[in-house]
C-alpha cells in the first residue's frame, strides 16, 4: 500500500469521524460537495472546535473555485463565521488560491499513517482504568459540554493510570478497515513517561486484532519522531486556514 493510498485512507476516516460527532450535536451535519467536505457544527462548544473543511488535492482551476465556493456558501448559511480550511501542503496552486481569498495561516498538523501488518512494537504493558466516556473527557481536558452527547459506543477509548489515578487517554475510531486515532493527551503531571506511546502502540494492536488493515492520525510537531518510531509514515501536512476576518 502506498503513502497516496494510506492518505486516503485516512482522510475518509477523519471525515467519518467528524460525522459521528456530528450525530451528537445539535443541528451539526458533514456536507459534501465535488472537491470539499465541510463539518457544520452551528451550536454549542462543538461550534468553537469542529467547524473544519477538508479539501481535496489536486483540483483543476475551475474545481478549486468551486470547491471554495462550497465550502462558504455552507459555512455562511449557518452562521458559522469562524472554520478552518484543512488544505495538503503539496497542493501549491489550492493554497495560492485559498490567500488570495483573504485567508490566513493558523497552524498545521502531520498526516500520518502505517500499514498494520507492518507494527512491531510489542503489546505495552500499562495499568488501564475503565474506559468510561465522561472520564476520556475529562482527562482529555475538553471544554465543558463537548461531545457530551456524542454516541460513545461509536469509539474505542483507553484510558492509562500512573500510581492508582487517570492520566492519560486516547480514542479511536473505525471507518471500513482504517483505524484514526486521536486525541492522545496526558495530564501535565504524567507527561514524559510514555503514556500516550504506550497508548497508540495499544490502540494500532487493538485495531489489527478488529481487522483493519491500516491506522490514520495527525501529529502535533512535537509528537512526530514518536509516531514514526511506532511505524507510522509521514504524508505530509494539513495546512489550516481561517478566514478574514
Amino acid at each position: 500500500m502506498d503513502d497516496a493510498d494510506l492518505y486516503r485512507r485516512g482522510a475518509a476516516t477523519l471525515l467519518a469521524s467528524w460525522q459521528e460527532y456530528a450525530r451528537g450535536a445539535p443541528d451539526a451535519a458533514v456536507r459534501h460537495f465535488p472537491g470539499v467536505s465541510a463539518a457544520v457544527f452551528p451550536a454549542g462548544p462543538e461550534r468553537a472546535v469542529y467547524n473544519n473543511a477538508l479539501l481535496e488535492r489536486d483540483l483543476d482551476a475551475a474545481a478549486r473555485t468551486a470547491a471554495l465556493d462550497a465550502m462558504e456558501n455552507a459555512y455562511a448559511e449557518a452562521g458559522v463565521t469562524h472554520f478552518a480550511a484543512w488544505v495538503h501542503e503539496s497542493d501549491k496552486a489550492l493554497r495560492d488560491d485559498i490567500e488570495r481569498r483573504g485567508y490566513t495561516f493558523a497552524e498545521s498538523s502531520r498526516v500520518m499513517g502505517m500499514v498494520l501488518d507492518d507494527l512491531s512494537a510489542p503489546v505495552p504493558d500499562i495499568d488501564l482504568g475503565p474506559p468510561d466516556w465522561s472520564e476520556y473527557l475529562r482527562v482529555l481536558g475538553t471544554p465543558p459540554g463537548l461531545l457530551e452527547k456524542a454516541d460513545s459506543t461509536a469509539f474505542h477509548v483507553l484510558i492509562a493510570r500512573l500510581d492508582g489515578e487517570n492520566a492519560a487517554t486516547a480514542m479511536a475510531f473505525d471507518h471500513h478497515d482504517d483505524c484514526g486515532i486521536y486525541n492522545v493527551g496526558t495530564l501535565e503531571h504524567a507527561r514524559r513517561r510514555g503514556l500516550g506511546t504506550a497508548l497508540t502502540v495499544l490502540h494500532a494492536h487493538n485495531a489489527r486484532a478488529r481487522g483493519c488493515r491500516t491506522a490514520s492520525l495527525q501529529s502535533t510537531e512535537m509528537a512526530e519522531r514518536v509516531y514514526a518510531a511506532v511505524g507510522f509514515r509521514d504524508l505530509g501536512r494539513f495546512f489550516e486556514y481561517a478566514p478574514k476576518g
